[in-house]
C-alpha cells in the first residue's frame, strides 16, 4: 500500500467526511420540515403559485444536469413534461380515482416520456454526432410533440388541453407540499449524483468526450441512459402538474417553454444545482405576480436580465453569491484526497502466442489523396517501437486508425489476435489498447484524483453514490506519479497543473487502464529535459520490465535512439524501413528523407 498523502492534510480530511455526507441530508430535512409549515403563512394565491413554481424546479434540475454537468443544451425537457402530463390526465380521465387509475398514471407517466427520451437519446447521440446536433433534435423534439396533441382530437383535446379529469384527493396545501417533497428529494438525489464517481463522468463528457471513450466509457451510453432517466423523472413532474392544476394544455410540451427553462437554468446558475431551483422559483413566483401588471414590461425585464447575465455574470445568481460570501459550494465540491493503493494487476485475454499489434495491407485515403498505402507491421508485447517520419508521413493517422476501428480503411488491423474493423474507441481500449495524444487530453474540471478514478472505470465501474477513500491504481501508474510528483498532488484541479504535469497525468492515466498496448502521439512534445528523461524512463520500464508493447510517434531522434527497441520509418504514407535502432539511425536513407531528398 502506497500512502502518499501528508500526515496533517490526511488528519484534515479524515475529519470532515462524516459531516460532509450528512450535510446535505440535514439541509433536506430542513427545507422538508420549513416548507411542510409554510401553507400555514401563505396566501391561497402565493400557494398556487409556489406549487406550480417547485414542479417546474424539479424540471430545472433535470435541465441542469444535462447542460450544466453533461454538457448537454436541450430544450426538449418540456416535451416529455407534456407527455407525462398527458398521460396521466388522459389515464385518469379513462379510470377515474381509483388505485388502478392512478397506478396507471404514475406508470405511463414514468415509462412513457422516458421511452420517448430513449428515443431521443438514440438519435441525438450517435456515434460521431455532435453536441450541436443533440441541441437541434431536443428543439424539433417539443415542436412533434406539440402537433401531435394538436392532431389528437377528442384523445388530447386539440388546441383546448384536457379538464375535468380526476386527480389526486388532496387539497391545495396538501399538493404543495407534495410537490415540495418531490423537489427536495429530486435535488438531494441530484446532488449526490454529481458528487460520486457517475458524476465526474458526465463533467468528463462535458470536458472531453473523446478522452471518455478512450479510457474505455461508452459516451453514447451514458448520454442515452442520461437522456432517458431524466425524461422519466420530467415526466412524472407532469404527472404532479396534472394532478395538482387538472389541466393540461399544449403549451406545458411546447418549445417556449422548453426554451423557458433554459433561461431559468441560466439565471440562477448552470452548474449549480441550486442555482436553478432558486432561480425558477423565484423567477416563476415573480412573473406570476407582475405579469397581470405588466404583461409587456415583464417579458422585456426578463429578456434583458437574460442577456446582462449571460454577458456580465456567466455563471448566473448563484456564482454572484459565491463570489460574494465564497460559499455556496453547489455543484462543484472540493474532492477528498484519496489514499493511493496498489492494485493487483488483471488478467488480460488474448489469443495464445498473438502479437500485441499486428497490420496488414493497410491503406487510408482522403478522396483522391492517398495518406497511407501497403503497412504491413508487427508488434509483440515488450517490444517498444518509435514511429518516425517528416511531418505529413501518415504517421497520426496509422495512431488514428489503430485506436478507432469505425476509420474508413483498407487492409486488417488485430489486437491480440482480434481484429478491430467497426470497433469504436471504447471497444478497442476493452482489447487492451491505451492511446496518448500529443496534446495532453485531460478533464480540466476535475482533480487529479477525479481523472485517476475515471481511467479505473472499466475496470471498478462507476460508483452512483460516493467515491471510496482509496484509489487503486497498478504499480506502474503509481510509479507515473511518484515520479512526476502527483502523487502530492491529487486534490490539484488539473486546469491548474503545468504543460508537463498534464502529459504526465495522462499517461498515468493510460497506464491505469492496464493496456497490453499503448500508443503514445509525442508525448514528450513541450517538455523539459528533465521532464523528457523521466517520460523516457517509465516507458523504457514499461516494456522492458511489464511486457507492455508500445508504439510511440516521435520526431527527436536523440530520444528515439536512448529507448526504442525497433525504429519504423514512414514516408509519403508508406513504410520505407523497419530495423533497430541501429540499422535506422544509421541509415542514409534517413538521413536524405529528413533533408527532405526522397520522393514519391
Amino acid at each position: 500500500m502506497l500512502d502518499t498523502v501528508p500526515a496533517a492534510e490526511r488528519a484534515a480530511a479524515d475529519g470532515r467526511p462524516r459531516l460532509a455526507r450528512a450535510a446535505p441530508f440535514v439541509v433536506a430535512a430542513l427545507a422538508a420540515m420549513a416548507l411542510w409549515v409554510a401553507p400555514l403563512f401563505l396566501d391561497t394565491f402565493a400557494v398556487n403559485v409556489l406549487t406550480r413554481s417547485m414542479i417546474y424546479a424539479v424540471l430545472a434540475v433535470t435541465v441542469d444536469l444535462l447542460w450544466g454537468f453533461a454538457g448537454i443544451l436541450t430544450f426538449g425537457q418540456a416535451a416529455f413534461f407534456g407527455v407525462g402530463a398527458y398521460a396521466a390526465a388522459m389515464i385518469l380521465g379513462t379510470y377515474g380515482a381509483t388505485p388502478l387509475g392512478f397506478s396507471a398514471a404514475v406508470a405511463t407517466a414514468l415509462a412513457a416520456p422516458a421511452l420517448l427520451g430513449a428515443a431521443v437519446g438514440w438519435l441525438s447521440f450517435y456515434h460521431r454526432s455532435t453536441p450541436l446536433y443533440a441541441s437541434v433534435i431536443s428543439l424539433v423534439v417539443p415542436i412533434v410533440v406539440t402537433q401531435l396533441i394538436y392532431s389528437g382530437g377528442e384523445w388530447t383535446g386539440s388546441s383546448s388541453g384536457l379538464v375535468g379529469f380526476d386527480v389526486l384527493p388532496f387539497e391545495i396545501e396538501g399538493f404543495f407540499r407534495l410537490a415540495a417533497l418531490f423537489l427536495i428529494a429530486v435535488t438531494l438525489a441530484a446532488w449526490i449524483l454529481v458528487r460520486a464517481d457517475a458524476g465526474r463522468a458526465l463533467v468528463a463528457l462535458r470536458d472531453n468526450e473523446a478522452r471518455c471513450a478512450y479510457l474505455g466509457l461508452n459516451p453514447r451510453r451514458l448520454q442515452i441512459l442520461l437522456t432517458t432517466a431524466l425524461a422519466g423523472v420530467a415526466g412524472l413532474a407532469g404527472f404532479l402538474f396534472a394532478n395538482a392544476s387538472g389541466v393540461v394544455a399544449p403549451e406545458n410540451a411546447g418549445f417556449l417553454f422548453g426554451t423557458e427553462l433554459v433561461i431559468w437554468v441560466a439565471l440562477g446558475g448552470r452548474g449549480t444545482l441550486l442555482g436553478p431551483v432558486l432561480g425558477t422559483v423565484a423567477i416563476d413566483y415573480l412573473a406570476a405576480n407582475l405579469s397581470g401588471d405588466l404583461p409587456f414590461l415583464w417579458q422585456l425585464l426578463l429578456g434583458t436580465a437574460f442577456v446582462a447575465i449571460i454577458i456580465l455574470l456567466p455563471g448566473g445568481l448563484a456564482d454572484l453569491v459565491r463570489r460574494l460570501w465564497g460559499v455556496l459550494p453547489v455543484g462543484r465540491p472540493q474532492g477528498a484526497v484519496p489514499r493511493l493503493v496498489a492494485q493487483a494487476p488483471g488478467s488480460a485475454a488474448a489469443a495464445p502466442d498473438a502479437p500485441a499489434l499486428r497490420v496488414e495491407g493497410l491503406a487510408k485515403s482522403y478522396g483522391s489523396l492517398t495518406v497511407l498505402e501497403n503497412i504491413d507491421l508487427e508488434i509483440r508485447a515488450g517490444e517498444l517501437v518509435s514511429l518516425v517520419g517528416p511531418n505529413g508521413a501518415g504517421k497520426t493517422t496509422l495512431m488514428r486508425c489503430l485506436s478507432d476501428g469505425t476509420e474508413p480503411f483498407r487492409g486488417a488491423i488485430a489486437i491480440g489476435g482480434v481484429p478491430t474493423r467497426g470497433l469504436t474507441p471504447n471497444r478497442i481500449v476493452g482489447l487492451g489498447v491505451g492511446r496518448k495524444f500529443q496534446v495532453a487530453s485531460v478533464f480540466e474540471s476535475l482533480s487529479v484524483a477525479d481523472c485517476l478514478r475515471l481511467a479505473r472505470a472499466p475496470h471498478d465501474g462507476l460508483n452512483p453514490v460516493g467515491q471510496d477513500a482509496t484509489l487503486g491504481l497498478p504499480q506502474a501508474a503509481l510509479d507515473v506519479l511518484r515520479m512526476t510528483g502527483l502523487d502530492r498532488l491529487l486534490a490539484q484541479p488539473t486546469r491548474l497543473l503545468s504543460h508537463g504535469q498534464k502529459q504526465a497525468l495522462e499517461l498515468a492515466m493510460v497506464v491505469a487502464l492496464e493496456p497490453r498496448l499503448i500508443l503514445l502521439d509525442e508525448p514528450t512534445a513541450g517538455l523539459t529535459k528533465a521532464e523528457r528523461t523521466t517520460i523516457g524512463a517509465v516507458l523504457k520500464a514499461l516494456t522492458a520490465e511489464l511486457g507492455i508493447a508500445a508504439v510511440l510517434v516521435e520526431h527527436d531522434l536523440d530520444f528515439v535512439r536512448q529507448i526504442s527497441s525497433r525504429i519504423v520509418v514512414l514516408h509519403q504514407g508508406r513504410l520505407v524501413l523497419d530495423g533497430t535502432v541501429e540499422e535506422v539511425v544509421g541509415s542514409e536513407l534517413v538521413r536524405t528523407i529528413y533533408a527532405g531528398g526522397v520522393h514519391a
